[in-house]
C-alpha cells in the first residue's frame, strides 16, 4: 500500500529545506546580539532587543553619546532625554548643569571617546548599571565611572550619580 503526501506534508518538506539552507551562523547572530562577518562581502550585523533595563541604558548612552560627539542639536538631546529619563530625573539634571555648567547625563563638558554599561544589582523594582566613559585614546585615555539607577517596570532610567 502506498501513501499519499497531503498538502500539510509537502509545506512542511519545503518549509525544511528553507531552514537547512540557512546557515546556522546566520541565525545565531540574529539571537544572540553579537557581531559576526559573513561570507566575502557581507558586511557585519549587529541586532537588538528592548530587553533589560540595562540594555536600554546602553542603547541611551549609545545614541547620546554619538548625538553629543557629532555636536547634535539641544533638541535631539531634549528628545533622547524624554524618552528615556523619568522628568524627576530631567528636573535634576537641569539643577546639576546650571550649577555645572557642564552635561549632566555624561557629568562632563563634551562628548567621551567610548562608553560601557555592565548590569548591576537588581531589587524592589529596580536596578543599577555601571556606565565607563572613556576620554582620550590610546596611552592618554582615562575614565570616569558613573552608577545609572533604572525602575524596571518601565525601564526609565531614575538616577544617575558620578562614581569613584
Amino acid at each position: 500500500m502506498r501513501r499519499r503526501f497531503g498538502p500539510r506534508a509537502a509545506l512542511a518538506a519545503v518549509v525544511l529545506a528553507a531552514v537547512a539552507a540557512v546557515p546556522s551562523s546566520a541565525s545565531a547572530t540574529a539571537d544572540t546580539g553579537t557581531a559576526s562577518v559573513g561570507g566575502p562581502g557581507q558586511a557585519p550585523a549587529r541586532s537588538g532587543s528592548p530587553g533589560p533595563a540595562y540594555e536600554r541604558v546602553a542603547h541611551f548612552y549609545g545614541a547620546y553619546v554619538d548625538m553629543a560627539d557629532e555636536g547634535g542639536s539641544a533638541q535631539a538631546a531634549a528628545e533622547l532625554r524624554d524618552f528615556y529619563l523619568t522628568a524627576d530625573l530631567r528636573d535634576r539634571l537641569a539643577t546639576w548643569e546650571r550649577r555645572h555648567d557642564a552635561d549632566g547625563v555624561l557629568r562632563a563638558a563634551h562628548a567621551p571617546t567610548a562608553w560601557r554599561v555592565t548590569a548591576g544589582d537588581s531589587g524592589m523594582g529596580r536596578t543599577t548599571s555601571m556606565v565607563r566613559l572613556t576620554w582620550g585614546t590610546g596611552e592618554e585615555r582615562t575614565y570616569t565611572y558613573l552608577t545609572v539607577r533604572s525602575d524596571l517596570a518601565t525601564r526609565k532610567i531614575t538616577d544617575i550619580e558620578s562614581t569613584y
